[in-house]
């Protein structure tokens, strides 16, 4: 057997390298729709973070790394194929970042042998170079087929004063959380550091601060927090958010349906948002509010 080759590609070769591998797109980023394009063809990846495993000249395994146009850094591996494990092992072993890894799936995919076996795949190859499972989402997309989620009258929402408010009730709600990443970020750095993170994650899209609301009950407390988004592919729901001493309460369905019809009104006609399997509270609150799973998202640190 020949040498396995790991290269990253240049524009005027890309796109024909890239997707010259076989793929059935039972699984990965075929699953949204979206095609391999470089930023200079318009679409999201750059050549320089996109890298191929090459025996005989021919393609084995691809990996392309996500950022948004203005990051300087790679900020996840969404875009991961191989014919064979070990080949893939290599290839991400050799790649120059290691964010997290992230597969999309059908919400059943264990249930379909050909799905599974595609998906299994990924995710030993990506176990061989070192990656652990963190967590599967739910990935949900509401449209304007589904009904608005009516709004509650229990909660007064307010735009939001200024971040040292927003950074306050961020690092509150990491007690207790349900999330995984939250979850991770709180065991190794800490509450503050995890609340950090939200923020600075929050601060990344590109859309107005002033959409951001606090949420109050009517003795005027302080019980969450929602950040309707877009991020760089559309509209999204980017974060809800229940402080601990009022959890329990069914608000989170308060919070997603404020959030849901504050984007609506600035024009989303399709509101992509995620939450962790494990987050039985939350992922019944998007049941509740009418958002459909479409995907599952695993995630691989």
């Amino acid at each position: 057997m020949t040498d396995l080759v790991v290269r990253a590609l240049v524009e005027n070769e890309a796109r024909e390298v890239f997707t010259s591998m076989p793929d059935a797109g039972l699984v990965g980023r075929p699953l949204l729709g979206r095609s391999y394009r470089t930023l200079a063809e318009g679409g999201e990846y750059r050549p320089d973070w996109t890298f191929v495993a090459e025996r005989d000249g021919a393609v084995v395994a691809r990996a392309a790394l996500w950022a948004a146009p203005a990051d300087t850094e790679p900020l996840v591996l969404d875009w991961f194929d191989c014919l064979d494990e070990e080949d893939g092992a290599r290839l991400l072993r050799a790649l120059p970042a290691r964010p997290e890894y992230e597969l999309m799936l059908p919400p059943d995919w264990r249930a379909d042998p050909a799905v599974r076996a595609a998906a299994e795949k990924r995710i030993g190859a990506a176990e061989r170079a070192g990656y652990r499972t963190l967590v599967e989402r739910y990935r949900y997309l509401w449209t304007e087929a589904n009904e608005l989620p009516e709004p509650g009258d229990r909660l007064e929402f307010r735009p939001v004063p200024d971040d040292s408010v927003v950074l306050d009730l961020l690092t509150r709600v990491q007690q207790g959380t349900l999330d995984a990443h939250g979850r991770r970020t709180t065991d190794e750095q800490g509450l503050a550091a995890a609340g950090r993170e939200e923020l600075d994650l929050l601060n990344w899209f590109p859309s107005p601060r002033e959409w951001w609301r606090t949420a109050h009950n009517a003795a005027g407390e302080a019980v969450g927090f929602h950040a309707p988004v877009h991020n760089p592919n559309g509209p999204a729901i980017g974060l809800i958010a229940v402080l601990p001493e009022h959890r329990g309460n069914g608000y989170a369905h308060d919070l997603l349906a404020d959030c849901t019809r504050l984007l609506v009104d600035h024009g989303a006609r399709e509101i992509a948002a995620a939450t962790d399997l494990g987050n039985h509270p939350m992922a019944a609150a998007f049941a509740r509010a009418g958002y459909p799973i479409v995907q599952h998202r695993y995630c691989m640190v």
